[in-house]
């Protein structure tokens, strides 16, 4: 089993920058793949960003050029640096660790996620 607790939500308006930290714990090794996902109320949950084994990254359309995903072996972490955030990033984001090397970017594919942390972009 991976523990996930994901930290740096918070409050920021409108062009401005977070930075979430994804914290792995436990069978670290299997996380093969991480992921960021997010849930805005009354909408599904839906992909933001994988970083593969072999640190291959995919964005989701919406973030693209604004988001980066990184990893951190040595410190166990997952990373997930926003910039220019809008108002429409708005939502609960959630760290997710696959076992597959290189998972479709869909929630099914992750077996481990972590609480989630907010975050709400002011216009």
């Amino acid at each position: 089993q991976v523990q996930l607790v994901e930290s740096g939500g918070g409050l920021v308006q409108t062009g401005g920058s977070l930075r979430l930290s994804c914290t792995i714990s436990g069978r670290t090794w299997s996380a093969r793949s991480m992921g960021w996902f997010r849930q805005a109320p009354g909408k599904e949950r839906e992909f933001v960003a994988v970083i593969k084994w072999g640190a291959i990254t995919n964005y989701a359309d919406s973030v693209k050029g604004r988001f980066t995903i990184s990893r951190d072996s040595a410190k166990n972490t997952a990373n997930l640096q926003m910039n220019n955030l809008k108002p429409d990033d708005t939502a609960v984001y959630y760290c997710a660790a696959s076992t597959d090397s290189s998972p479709s970017p869909l929630a099914q594919g992750f077996g481990s996620w972590g609480q989630g942390t907010q975050v709400t972009v002011s216009s």
